[in-house]
């Protein structure tokens, strides 16, 4: 399959303007400063964007982001409309990425197989 280059400028433009709006634009005290945009997927008919969005945080924290994310969508979009030269612009929705929780939690594990390794070794 051919990789469609102008999707993918279109996905860089619209990761590095919403990680701006989200870091300086936003008052909403739900979203806080451990908020990061990790990847942006567009259709190639640009309708719609999912943003993959990373949060540091418990549970509730990362639920509240997510809920403040939803309710800012239309000024987000509105802020992205003005920024970025495009016919249509896509529809927002924001999926919690936790691929680096998950990373850290593979690593732990490493760990400790390699320390349980260690020391059957010495036995």
């Amino acid at each position: 399959m051919k990789k469609n280059t102008r999707i993918s400028r279109i996905n860089d433009e619209i990761l590095k303007e919403v990680s701006q709006i989200i870091r300086g634009e936003l008052k909403d005290p739900r979203i806080g400063s451990m908020t990061s945009v990790v990847r942006v997927d567009t259709t190639t008919d640009l309708k719609f964007s999912k943003i993959y969005v990373s949060v540091l945080g418990s549970d509730a924290e990362k639920e509240s982001v997510m809920t403040g994310l939803k309710s800012a969508g239309g000024f987000i979009r509105r802020m992205i409309a003005e920024r970025i030269n495009l016919r249509f612009t896509p529809e927002l929705q924001f999926k919690l990425d936790e691929s680096a929780e998950y990373a850290i939690h593979m690593e732990q594990l490493m760990g400790q197989i390699s320390k349980d390794l260690k020391g059957r070794d010495a036995e």
